[in-house]
């Protein structure tokens, strides 16, 4: 029995075989992954601005600025800066204790007339006394990231809306 190999055994190469084949004709997909972080007074996301660049977003819950930083592909340093205020943009003026949470998600807007389009995420801000939700974009050129010039805009504050009931404050 040493020398004989088992019957189902000569079906391994050919099943191998075709599953390589399927693999190289099937479409390849590129991964898009995000990532988000907080401390008790900071909020990091990553995002997608286009097929090749992304923007790393950081929320200060204290001030309530979001800011956006993207790297250009040529200078390899960070020079497309983006900036907006969320506690403004929401109305939330007596926040002492605001609670924020921020994502990231994709999106595919269509197309304006002009260089600058809106960028491929979105970033949704959420202030939890205040019940209410932003979402943000960023207009986006892919030249920001092939140019050394450093590029400063403000972010497009898309809607607000609220959530919930606003929470009353516990003493």
């Amino acid at each position: 029995m040493l020398g004989r190999i088992p019957y189902r055994s000569y079906w391994m190469v050919p099943t191998l075989l075709v599953g390589l084949a399927l693999g190289a004709l099937m479409p390849h997909s590129p991964l898009h992954a995000v990532a988000t972080d907080r401390t008790d007074s900071f909020a990091l996301a990553t995002g997608a601005l286009d097929d090749v660049t992304e923007a790393v977003y950081l929320l200060d819950f204290t001030t309530g600025e979001l800011h956006a930083y993207a790297i250009s592909s040529v200078t390899r340093r960070f020079n497309a800066f983006f900036h907006a205020n969320a506690q403004g943009d929401m109305g939330i003026v007596d926040a002492r204790n605001p609670q924020y949470l921020l994502v990231t998600g994709n999106s595919l807007f269509r197309p304006n007339a002009g260089a600058l389009q809106p960028a491929n995420s979105v970033i949704y801000v959420a202030e939890l006394t205040s019940g209410k939700l932003a979402a943000y974009n960023i207009p986006w050129s892919p030249s920001f990231s092939q140019s050394g010039t450093p590029v400063r805009k403000a972010m497009n504050c898309l809607d607000v809306i609220p959530f919930r009931a606003p929470s009353v404050a516990r003493r």
